[in-house]
């Protein structure tokens, strides 16, 4: 093979790998040292360079002093026959391998920076533990832990992906993907909303469970563009590609707000709220919205309730506005202490100072067994109208009818005897 064949060769196989030049240069550089040294009488190190415009090869061949040093450089460039068939071989194992270590290398590198990115691959194979993404060059990897739940990969089926992690493995980079990180959702949006791409519309905040629901707050850099709607798009149509994507995943888009309050209440849209108070420290919102709309504000086992408190960074404790703020009475044990939400069951739970936790329903019992406490007949009017505000004090003439009960109760047990 000629010079000029030899460097056409070369550009060839650099495409058709997608290498440079030059690393394929260097690669076949390092194969020429290993075919040397494999000569009869080869030196112990030598250094082999190549011209890229000649494709001429000179070998300088040095001995090693007793302190590891290369010494007594001199030229030892070998004759093209004079490699012979063992040496030939050798160059081509060795030039296979670089060549697959010179892609690994471009591919890891490729995707190295990609953290945080999207992808869109085809399933290959899916079991118990993960699933395989084809992105073309690669295959990158589906964890269980990173998949939605209770959706099914089918192979061939095309889906898109948020890169995790990118690692670095003797057999190639091994990319790690995710369908459940709220970076998808960011990511999505990009794609679909032309403002966001361009950085007129922002993501300020994402909460989300996975298969089931994601909040997103957004903001406008320009005061001309509303955020929601160029998010949401004519008649829904770019939230609708997002949902689609996202198997019928709900989407709520909700303005973001400085104001804390006001952003705390549009979080817990699609409810109406009434008030609410931030506490000193910024880190809890009392949040009181009309009865009706409590259950709404709360959501289906809280869902609604929890993705908002994740949106905004700060604990919400939500009631009705005819709820009382201070908790029971006084002829209860649980005279101080604060009504709660509860983060799986979004119940509402009433806490005592004294760290015992009741449900309404436990709550409404213990008012109702106050109320109807055996007691002295005067006694009895106090509590009734301290355990409840809607009733009232029993009044002279409930005295009487108990003293008349009692003597009369007296007579009979006389006459019996």
């Amino acid at each position: 093979m000629s010079n000029l064949d030899m460097s056409e060769a070369i550009k060839l196989l650099a495409n058709e790998k997608n290498i440079s030049v030059d690393a394929l240069l260097q690669v076949l550089a390092d194969a020429l040292v290993l075919a040397y040294k494999r000569r009869p009488g080869a030196a112990q190190e030598v250094e082999v360079s190549v011209d890229p415009q000649t494709m001429e090869f000179s070998f300088t061949a040095y001995d090693v002093d007793e302190d590891g040093n290369w010494v007594d450089p001199r030229d030892d460039t070998p004759k093209r026959e004079e490699m012979g068939r063992i040496a030939a071989q050798t160059f081509r194992q060795v030039m296979s391998q670089k060549i697959r270590e010179a892609e690994r290398d471009r591919k890891f590198e490729e995707y190295a920076n990609r953290e945080g990115d999207i992808v869109t691959g085809i399933i290959q194979q899916a079991d118990d533990r993960y699933t395989l993404l084809d992105l073309g060059r690669v295959e990158s990897l589906l964890p269980k832990a990173e998949q939605v739940p209770f959706e099914r990969p089918v192979p061939g089926d095309r889906v898109k992906a948020y890169i995790v992690e990118v690692r670095k493995t003797a057999k190639g980079p091994q990319i790690v993907v995710s369908r459940t990180h709220p970076g998808l959702i960011k990511r999505l949006f990009e794609l679909e909303v032309p403002e966001i791409a361009d950085g007129i519309v922002e993501i300020k905040a994402c909460a989300r469970e996975p298969g089931h629901r994601t909040k997103i707050a957004v903001w406008s850099n320009d005061h001309n563009v509303d955020p929601v709607g160029a998010c949401v798009g004519a008649r829904g149509g770019r939230v609708r590609m997002v949902v689609n994507e996202l198997r019928g995943e709900k989407i709520d888009i909700v303005p973001f707000s400085e104001d804390l309050a006001d952003f705390v209440a549009k979080a817990l849209s699609p409810a109406k709220v009434k008030e609410v108070i931030i506490s000193d420290d910024l880190t809890q919102a009392d949040v009181i919205v009309p009865d009706h709309q409590l259950s709404l504000a709360i959501g289906k086992e809280g869902q609604n309730a929890r993705l908002a408190a994740r949106l905004t960074g700060v604990r919400i404790d939500i009631r009705g506005e005819t709820q009382p703020l201070d908790g029971p009475d006084d002829t209860t044990d649980y005279e101080e202490g604060e009504w709660v939400t509860n983060a799986e069951s979004g119940a509402m739970e009433w806490h005592a100072a004294d760290g015992t936790v009741l449900t309404q329903e436990q709550w409404n019992e213990q008012a109702a067994e106050a109320s109807a406490a055996p007691a002295a007949a005067d006694d009895v009017a106090e509590d009734v109208a301290e355990a409840t505000s809607e009733e009232v004090v029993a009044d002279e003439a409930a005295e009487e009818v108990v003293a008349d009960e009692a003597a009369e109760t007296t007579k009979e047990g006389g006459d019996d005897a």
